[in-house]
């Protein structure tokens, strides 16, 4: 897989990610135009949306109503750092939703490869390449 980020400006970056492009942007108290969401409510909603197609999944293959369905993903932060500490993600099941599925679509959600990678990330490799080109 290869991704491609720009910067069509001011504090905005965009990802070309399989033909689609996925705007971030920084809030106007960090200095951006509050365009889009940031990098790392980006990174939040990954994790949110990958348990919303497991959840999804698991209801369309079972034929249930989603009608109400959804995920509301909370995270907490530590006051000194500022990092996240602690995320809980809430599955809204609807009323007609059956008990006896409520702990396997748990076990469903918990399978959300985005949930696996930051349970055991991988190494991240960086490497800076100067381009071929005119200089100015």
């Amino acid at each position: 897989m290869r991704i491609e980020v720009n910067f069509p400006g001011n504090k905005r970056v965009d990802a070309q990610v399989g033909g689609f492009t996925v705007h971030t942007d920084q809030s106007p108290r960090q200095g951006g135009d509050g365009s889009a969401p940031s990098p790392f409510d980006l990174f939040l909603a990954s994790l949110a949306t990958c348990a919303g197609i497991y959840m999804l999944s698991f209801m369309q293959e079972r034929e249930l109503n989603t009608e109400g369905a959804a995920v509301v993903l909370h995270a907490e932060r530590e006051e000194g750092t500022r990092m996240i500490r602690e995320i809980k993600m809430e599955l809204l099941l609807p009323p007609s939703f059956p008990e006896k599925y409520r702990a396997a679509v748990l076990r469903a959600v918990d399978l959300c490869a985005v949930k696996k990678h930051l349970a055991e990330p991988p190494a991240i490799l960086l490497e800076a390449t100067i381009q071929a080109g005119s200089e100015s």
